[in-house]
């Protein structure tokens, strides 16, 4: 039988933050092509919960409390997945923090300004670093192949007033991303960022009512509605699938085309 363009059968792809919002619509996505599915998170009960749900998909599932800005915690959330599964093919490095609510990088503390890059930078820097480092490995022993992605956001081409660490933290890794895409092609290894829009998840989720945050970005947005996790489940089994070999160095924007509406 043939398989399938995005078939992922016999795949493992670790999803950081991958037990609630963006990070599960990756996994979900990964999960419904076949691809076993290891989760990080800070949350035992959320990792629970979504290793449960991505189980009734019928792939394995891994679950693991992993602090990304830990180094520590990142080698041994590998080789508990190499115990368990024996490779690695894809890694999102997906888990940081949400943008802070402040007016003015003026009221921006050096206390802050470090703890907040610890996670979505430094912590998206060794995962995508280690995974890399176990594809390298695989490719040298015969079976070249990988993928890196990193999920951005639309602050790696516009100024954020007030947030300039998370524009920071955002574009830094896209640029560490090309830098991979270059370094890693010939191992086969690509590297591709993603970059969201605006994204209802969490408490505001898919199935509540739309409130005024929702309408005015999607009063914004030439496809007029905010967007959701489930529209990133493909581009994640894409990104994960053989069907992207030859996609590296670049930067998906999927935002319903509000960047380009400026």
């Amino acid at each position: 039988m043939a398989k399938g363009l995005f078939d992922l059968s016999g795949k493992v792809a670790v999803v950081t933050g991958g037990n609630s919002g963006l990070g599960l619509g990756f996994a979900r996505g990964i999960a419904k092509q076949g691809g076993d599915v290891v989760i990080w998170g800070r949350s035992a009960d959320k990792n629970a919960a979504a290793k449960k749900e991505l189980e009734t998909l019928g792939v394995r599932v891994q679950a693991r409390q992993v602090d990304v800005s830990a180094e520590d915690q990142v080698l041994a959330g590998y080789e508990a997945l190499m115990k368990e599964f024996g490779r690695l093919d894809c890694v999102i490095a997906n888990a940081g923090l949400p943008p802070p609510r402040s007016n003015s990088i003026l009221e921006l503390s050096t206390a802050d300004y470090h703890a907040f890059l610890d996670v979505s930078m430094h912590g998206a820097f060794y995962t995508l670093r280690e995974g890399a480092r176990l594809m390298v490995k695989r490719a040298q022993a015969g079976e070249p192949g990988g993928s890196l992605v990193f999920c951005g956001s639309l602050s790696m081409f516009a100024g954020l007033a007030g947030k300039g660490h998370y524009a920071a933290a955002k574009a830094g890794i896209g640029a560490m991303i090309r830098s991979m895409a270059v370094e890693f092609g010939k191992y086969g290894i690509r590297a591709n960022s993603i970059a969201p829009g605006y994204i209802k998840t969490g408490m505001t989720g898919e199935n509540s009512e739309l409130n005024q945050v929702d309408k005015y970005f999607a009063s914004l947005t030439p496809i007029p509605r905010p967007g959701y996790s489930a529209d990133f489940e493909a581009v994640a089994a894409y990104l994960a699938s053989d069907a992207s070999s030859f996609h590296s160095g670049d930067t998906l924007v999927i935002d319903g085309a509000f960047l380009v509406n400026l």
